[in-house]
């Protein structure tokens, strides 16, 4: 009975990394460390964000997609630009604007904590001009300011304090092979 529950569970979870309108984005600080996660959702009016971020200095905070899915600290300029497909300006309030990858700010507790929910308007995880995984992927990018909604080219929000890949495979750099429970065996000797 046990093992057919295990292996319910694995194909149920192979099935859900196959599905490409969810996606969970680990989030790094310059450090290193994992402080959080971004969860992707595909929707009709674009990608839904779900952030969950810890470690960050109180108040508010720029967030955008860029245009590579590279990450290398500390200062995490190999993300490049604001993912901007469409050749518009920076900015939320710009009227010439925004870039697909602008987002609103965000704003940390006084815990340094982050609990939001954001939509990416105009983007998809699918196939399509505006698709955050075209070519090798994108990044998630939190800046120590706050964006200004205007300046050009980035908001003036600051340097970059965080960030988290965007990628189509990203399961491909793992182990194909899942490593084995020790204690399966005892589990079965038992029974």
């Amino acid at each position: 009975m046990r093992f057919i529950f295990l292996f319910t569970l694995l194909v149920l979870t192979a099935c859900q990394s196959d599905n490409p309108t969810t996606q969970v984005v680990e989030m790094y600080n310059s450090s290193g460390d994992m402080v959080g996660n971004a969860t992707l959702n595909e929707s009709e009016d674009g990608v839904g964000i779900e952030l969950k971020l810890e470690g960050l200095e109180p108040g508010f905070h720029g967030i955008h997609v860029h245009e590579f899915p590279k990450c290398e600290g500390p200062e995490f300029t190999t993300a490049g630009n604001h993912y901007n497909p469409e050749g518009k300006e920076h900015g939320l309030m710009h009227p010439e604007g925004p870039h697909i990858g602008d987002l609103p700010n965000i704003e940390a507790d006084a815990g340094g904590l982050v609990e939001a929910e954001l939509m990416l308007a105009g983007a998809t995880l699918l196939d399509g001009k505006n698709s955050l995984l075209n070519e090798d992927g994108t990044s998630l990018v939190v800046h120590e300011g706050q964006d200004d909604g205007v300046s050009q080219p980035s908001g003036e929000s600051g340097v970059r304090i965080l960030c988290g890949e965007i990628k189509k495979d990203k399961d491909s750099e793992e182990s194909e092979e899942s490593p084995t429970d020790p204690t399966e065996s005892n589990e079965e000797q038992k029974e």
